[in-house]
């Protein structure tokens, strides 16, 4: 049995804003294998702009 650890890593959420902000949070692969993009609350730019998933 795979641990879940590997179901749900860590991931960072870098700013596209270029600010160097980031979030961390988990994220399921089996219901999301691709990267993750959400928009999310920059307080650098002081607007909500896309964050994308790092490796």
């Amino acid at each position: 049995m795979a641990k879940s650890s590997d179901i749900r890593p860590v991931i960072k959420l870098r700013s596209t804003a270029g600010t160097g902000y980031t979030y961390v949070t988990r994220k399921n692969r089996r219901n999301n294998p691709d990267r993750l993009v959400l928009r999310k609350y920059d307080p650098v730019v002081r607007r909500h702009v896309e964050f994308r998933e790092e490796r």
